[in-house]
């Protein structure tokens, strides 16, 4: 599993120009599934982005975590973290396929909410548009 974890002011993810989901101080997660994922990995990448400390203190040190700060999470499926990119056309065959994917994706998203935050999400296969404001900026790249 692989994630992109953005710190954002505020993100919204649109479908067909209506929002599907929105969130202020956050998270946005761009979320891969590879086709060996288990639940278990979902889990600890539920638990990684949940327990990241990369909110700033009263020092102006990268010390707080998104609980501390009130935040939310924002996910959207990203199959695209799996391109084999060995060629100027990427391709996807890396990538879990949807009987896998879908039910990480959610498993992850119900980890999260579990352990406390508002998760807002896209659609699964759907064409999205992701708007951010990324705050600082910073972003992690996750891979379990």
């Amino acid at each position: 599993m692989r994630a992109v974890v953005t710190r954002v002011k505020q993100a919204r993810v649109e479908i067909d120009r209506n929002i599907n989901g929105q969130i202020g101080q956050g998270f946005l997660v761009l979320l891969g599934v590879g086709p060996q994922d288990t639940q278990a990995v979902a889990d600890k990448m539920a638990d990684k982005v949940c327990g990241l400390r990369v909110f700033e203190d009263e020092n102006g040190k990268m010390n707080l975590n998104l609980h501390t700060v009130g935040g939310s999470i924002l996910v959207v499926s990203q199959f695209t973290l799996y391109a084999d990119t060995s060629s100027r056309r990427p391709g996807f065959t890396g990538a879990a396929k949807p009987d896998v994917a879908i039910p990480l994706y959610e498993r992850f998203m119900e980890q999260c909410r579990q352990r406390g935050f508002v998760v807002e999400h896209g659609e699964f296969g759907a064409d999205m548009q992701v708007f951010s404001q990324n705050d600082g900026p910073v972003t992690i790249l996750l891979d379990i």
